[in-house]
């Protein structure tokens, strides 16, 4: 494992967690969302949280917490990202804790990089792989065009630190940048499909490192006796809820292409959204996602509601609390609820809230009094 932590890159970790993707620094003050962290069970699980499953009264919607810790990690098989997060819930009465400034956070997205989705040409063990000229011009180390082909050789590292060797060429009708020699190899022994996705970037050090996203995650194979989903979330629950009643240190994994979204934020985004701003039926926003080729894209729509996701197990909680509407019908596919400090209102001088469409009540006098309202108090 200490190996593991020495070798993994960062820059690379995050290209490969998506262009969305920033981690709250260690040391700050986050909020915890059990309820999204039991999102990414069932993502990775692909299984609902049963109704037996017993509802933890005593642990609030969510929690606010010190980052005393952040690991990453890869999965040795499939390349999967993901991370480790050391949390201690924050004594209410802790107020000089409480306003503690926000330490930013971890977002170490490399420009020199690029992204493509594989094709079945790109997969085929006869063929090679075509990279878009600016992209192989922005990353890859300039060709001598004075050969004929050009072409040169390239060693890229993955996150495992392994090292996999490629033949660059210049060459076809009309020309175009592939990757030929060592190409094939890497597609099978990372056993790529049409639809996964392949980054390469240059880092700080000028490195060349070598990523991959895929279409279809992964699973590892788990007996269901041995770890089921609703083991999965009971432990989530049990965690969770003797770190808050103990004020004691607790771990998390999170998974940023698993996960729906982000289940703990940094408590100066949280504060924002839920103390500075109105939200009201009716309100138009922006919201950004990730696309194709890892950029992003800001969707708009309409806010249609406003409740609890889920009243029964966790009433009065501000995670997807708002239902929305997407104007492009493009924009089937995405989720319909999110969390307050996932859009971006548009700003309109002459808009008024009714109180009784208002998210939120009046702002708390104390530091107290908001630690209070945070834990469902």
């Amino acid at each position: 494992m200490e190996g593991e932590k020495r070798s993994l890159n960062s820059e690379l970790w995050h290209a490969c967690a998506g262009p969305l993707v920033s981690l709250p620094t260690i040391g700050s003050q986050v909020v915890y969302f059990p309820q999204g962290h039991s999102e990414q069970v069932t993502a990775l699980t692909k299984k609902e949280a049963d109704a037996h499953i017993p509802n933890y009264s005593n642990l609030p919607s969510q929690l606010i917490c010190q980052l005393h810790n952040v690991t990453l990690h890869a999965e040795a098989e499939t390349d999967e990202v993901y991370c480790q997060m050391i949390l201690q819930p924050v004594n209410a009465q802790e107020k000089s804790s409480y306003l503690l400034p926000d330490l930013g956070r971890q977002n170490k997205q490399c420009n020199e990089y690029f992204c493509k989705t594989l094709t079945a040409s790109d997969t085929s063990t006869h063929g090679g792989f075509s990279i878009p000229r600016r992209a192989a011009e922005k990353v890859f180390p300039p060709l001598d065009f004075s050969q004929q082909p050009p072409a040169q050789e390239l060693v890229a590292r993955d996150l495992h630190d392994n090292e996999w060797h490629f033949r660059h060429i210049y060459r076809g009708q009309p020309r175009r940048h592939l990757l030929t020699t060592g190409w094939s190899v890497f597609v099978s022994a990372k056993r790529l499909q049409a639809g996964d996705s392949v980054l390469f970037i240059r880092d700080e050090n000028g490195q060349l490192l070598l990523g991959i996203r895929r279409a279809n995650r992964i699973q590892p194979s788990m007996p269901s006796s041995l770890l089921s989903s609703d083991s999965m979330h009971i432990g989530i629950l049990a965690a969770a809820a003797h770190a808050y009643n103990t004020s004691s240190r607790f771990a998390i994994f999170y998974n940023p292409r698993a996960s729906p979204s982000e289940f703990v934020v940094p408590i100066s985004k949280y504060n924002k959204a839920v103390y500075t701003m109105q939200f009201s039926i009716g309100m138009r926003f922006r919201m950004q996602f990730e696309t194709e080729d890892s950029s992003s894209r800001r969707y708009t729509g309409t806010i249609t509601g406003i409740g609890d996701l889920d009243p029964v197990r966790w009433p009065n909680s501000y995670w997807r609390s708002l239902k929305v509407g997407w104007d492009e019908s493009a924009s089937g596919e995405r989720q319909k609820r999110v969390s307050l400090w996932e859009i971006e209102p548009f700003t309109t001088p002459f808009l008024f809230c009714s109180p009784a469409l208002t998210l939120r009540t009046k702002r708390p006098r104390t530091p107290g009094a908001e630690q209070a309202m945070i834990n469902g108090k």
